[in-house]
């Protein structure tokens, strides 16, 4: 039985999104009182957020499912800065233009999983550009910057490991955690937003927040964080052999989505059904019990569950059907991930193995190539190769689909003539 009496942290609790709370009880009694306004901000980085971002979206996403109102903050001002925390070396500086563009496109992601026109509790997206890009400097320094201890900010995690392996940090970069504390107080003065949640990296940022706020005569500010997540085997959520896991489709097909989500390990497959869709608990329970062969059945709910969130039931359940005929049935569907290349110079004619298989980008190197076909990794048009060299003629394209079927474990492309 849940130790909270609020919708909301009973349901992060029984799903497994807690790591660390504030104050507890505080929390538990307001979310019972009113409507409770949280954020979590995302600096645009790259064009979309990817897997690993997925864990924080979703607490956003039951924070409205349970009566409160979400608010993604992004990171306009904070991203020409960017966040040192635990990085090896400092990210590389955008353009205002490359910051905003970034933006343009990871707000597509955001509606599918928060409602912004919900009657009572709207989701809101906010740009901290609004009132960090403004800032009088010296205004800044003596009104915020006095209130934070550099003995203080030196003690923190995030910024002794960097100093501790005599990385460089740059004073820009030593910035960051004020910008992100005075966010914490510029919403909770404009959007009345009382609690900032995140990955447990972030836990001194916002408590740095939550201290501001205190200081400078905010209402008492909360701190929520979820645990880091690794698999079992102990990668990262978010990247894969071949790359990030992006959430945009023009980055990612929804194929190589789902594919992802189906080949989860099977120590992960109950958590993740908690963590990454909105099935019942005790559907979830059910599926997790699956034992033997048939917990890979729980794996492909799981795939089009989170898939079908993202990209829409239809294309979920296209990936899923694509799936089925490829490896159940042998097929090559139409909505495999294709590659077109020019056949000028009749490039079809002739071609070895190698040449074909580098065509799709699985492959980092011709040295990863050679390492995959030694293992019995890579099979075109279902045969397994053997040799780099070996010489697959036009006519003996898949089935007479006009195209070399390329696969290598679960990622399988069409390379065609453009």
């Amino acid at each position: 039985m849940s130790r909270f009496k609020s919708d909301f942290l009973r349901t992060l609790d029984e799903r497994g999104f807690l790591h660390q709370l504030s104050d507890e009880s505080g929390l538990d009694a307001l979310f019972q009182k009113e409507v409770v306004t949280a954020y979590i901000g995302y600096d645009p980085t790259a064009s979309s957020l990817h897997v690993g971002h997925l864990t924080q979206i979703m607490m956003l996403h039951w924070l409205q499912e349970t009566g409160h109102r979400p608010l993604s903050l992004m990171g306009g001002g904070t991203g020409m800065v960017g966040d040192p925390s635990f990085k090896e070396e400092a990210r590389k500086l955008m353009t205002v233009e490359t910051i905003e563009e970034n933006i343009a496109s990871i707000k597509r992601c955001f509606a599918n999983y928060l409602d912004y026109d919900k009657p009572g509790n709207a989701a809101l997206m906010v740009n901290n550009a609004e009132w960090l890009r403004p800032l009088n400097y010296l205004e800044f320094l003596r009104d915020v910057g006095r209130h934070f201890s550099v003995n203080r900010m030196l003690s923190f995690d995030s910024v002794k490991t960097r100093l501790d392996r005599e990385q460089s940090l740059s004073f820009l970069e030593f910035n960051y955690m004020i910008l992100q504390a005075y966010d914490f107080v510029e919403l909770a003065k404009r959007y009345d937003c009382r609690l900032q949640m995140g990955g447990s990296d972030q836990w001194g940022n916002i408590v740095n927040g939550i201290d501001l706020g205190h200081r400078m005569g905010t209402q008492q500010l909360y701190a929520l964080t979820s645990p880091l997540l690794t698999t079992s085997s102990g990668a990262k959520m978010g990247k894969s052999a071949s790359g990030a896991i992006w959430l945009n489709a023009e980055l990612l097909p929804v194929y190589d989505f789902w594919q992802y989500w189906r080949n989860t390990e099977d120590a992960d497959v109950g958590r993740f059904l908690k963590l990454f869709t909105t099935l019942p608990m005790d559907e979830i329970a059910r599926l997790t019990a699956l034992g033997g062969a048939e917990i890979n059945e729980a794996k492909k709910t799981l795939a089009t569950e989170v898939t079908a969130i993202l990209h829409g039931r239809a294309a979920a359940e296209a990936a899923a059907e694509t799936a089925r005929k490829t490896f159940e049935e042998g097929g090559a569907s139409s909505s495999l991930p294709t590659v077109s290349i020019s056949d000028e110079g009749k490039w079809f004619y002739g071609r070895s193995a190698g040449e074909i298989a580098l065509a799709t980008n699985l492959f980092p190197s011709k040295s990863e190539l050679r390492r995959k076909i030694e293992q019995r990794g890579l099979k075109i048009n279902d045969e397994a190769i053997v040799d780099a060299k070996q010489i697959i003629a036009w006519s003996n394209t898949y089935q007479d689909s006009g195209a070399f079927k390329v696969q290598l474990g679960k990622k399988i492309f069409l390379v065609k003539r453009a």
